[in-house]
């Protein structure tokens, strides 16, 4: 009885939890309009969304052509709220200097495209120059 018991709690916890968004899986979100999705967004990234509507949709067909040609999706839109629709996508956004390659996963709903591409580095000081400090000031120079 025992036994039956541990088994029966290995199987479930060895099932995959799925992944929702506010309790609707992604084939649920996919099937959803911009318009519905963006309800259950946040006030801001809502109004965003609706602002965007035409923009995103844009986005997304000109995507799916590339994916079709095997080309990849680079963007400098970095304003863009990530829908269900681009859920899976292999996006490269522009940080500034380089495209930076994400995988778009359903964690990453309602948020913008350029949270997700850093554009600041953290500052990597080198050895000090020549003239930097007194004691180099006075170094001879070969």
């Amino acid at each position: 009885m025992v036994n039956e018991k541990i088994e029966q709690n290995e199987e479930i916890s060895l099932k995959k939890k799925e992944l929702t968004y506010r309790g609707y899986g992604i084939e649920d979100l996919k099937k959803m309009d911009i318009r519905e999705f963006a309800k259950l967004l946040k006030s801001n990234e809502r109004r965003t969304v609706l602002r965007q509507y035409g923009e995103l949709e844009k986005f997304i067909s000109r995507s799916h052509k590339k994916i079709l040609k095997n080309k990849p999706i680079k963007t400098h839109s970095r304003h863009l709220i990530v829908v269900p629709n681009m859920v899976g996508f292999r996006i490269n956004i522009h940080n500034g200097n380089t495209f930076v390659s994400i995988d778009l996963t359903i964690d990453m709903l309602g948020h913008r495209l350029g949270e997700f591409s850093v554009t600041r580095t953290k500052v990597k000081h080198g050895a000090a120059g020549i003239g930097a400090t007194k004691s180099s000031a006075s170094a001879s120079v070969k």
